[in-house]
């Protein structure tokens, strides 16, 4: 006896078409909402720049200043330094916490938050340890690079995992690092986000993740140490910083 095939109405499809589309909708959309709040969600955080004073803060003040409320790092051609300098928060060496800015730096400019650091020896206002890069022409802005250390740890875009004595392995993929750099303003403010929790550090700008660091090298990375804010050499430039918080 043979069977009758079964003929499935279009009309049963389309509903479960749509269903699993609105479904699937509904989880990118959450997790665009979850790097958005993990930038914007300042509960807890605790002020560190009073836009008035250095309190608190150590610096090459020829090369750094207060001015309308913000931090400012600036090199001219007849301003120069050898070395690039950091601006060194002195009230506290952190280990898991927190951090946020708003930034805003010249076409052309270097710069980034360095934390976990440690100062180098003979060499004033200057520190190694991990970063998260932020530049003017947005090549690097939001990856992890480790100043005088192992360098490129994650680039935009990337989870990556550190294993002691071989390159970063990339785990995964945020988004296109191009795609990322569409969330950041050229010439205009932007906000910074750090979030390191144990051997894992993730570094967000305008609300969107942009890389992800575990890093698994015992012998080389730091659980604790100096918050810093980067002015690189450079032939000329200028970055801003305020709304300086932490949370730890």
């Amino acid at each position: 006896m043979k069977h009758r095939p079964i003929k499935i109405k279009p009309i049963l499809v389309i509903p479960i078409l749509l269903t699993l589309t609105c479904l699937c909708n509904t989880i990118s959309a959450k997790s665009a909402t979850d790097y958005t709040n993990a930038s914007k969600d300042t509960t807890g955080f605790t002020s560190i720049f009073d836009g008035k004073t250095f309190n608190g803060w150590d610096a090459d003040k020829n090369v750094w200043r207060i001015e309308n409320g913000y931090f400012v790092g600036e090199v001219t051609p007849t301003k120069q330094i050898n070395t690039n300098s950091f601006l060194i928060w002195r009230q506290a060496q952190p280990a898991d916490f927190e951090f946020y800015a708003e930034y805003q730096i010249s076409t052309g400019g270097n710069s980034g938050i360095n934390y976990r650091s440690e100062e180098v020896e003979g060499i004033p206002y200057a520190v190694k340890g991990y970063q998260a890069d932020i530049d003017g022409e947005n090549v690097y802005t939001g990856q992890n690079y480790e100043e005088r250390g192992r360098g490129f740890l994650a680039m935009r875009g990337q989870t990556v995992v550190v294993e002691s004595g071989k390159p970063p392995i990339i785990t995964g993929t945020i988004e296109n690092t191009e795609v990322l750099k569409s969330y950041i303003h050229n010439n205009g403010w932007n906000t910074i986000h750090i979030v390191a929790k144990g051997n894992n550090m993730k570094h967000y700008i305008n609300g969107h993740l942009m890389s992800e660091t575990t890093d698994h090298d015992t012998k080389n990375r730091k659980s604790a140490g100096l918050l810093c804010l980067q002015l690189h050499v450079s032939k000329a430039m200028i970055v801003k910083y305020r709304n300086l918080k932490i949370k730890m």
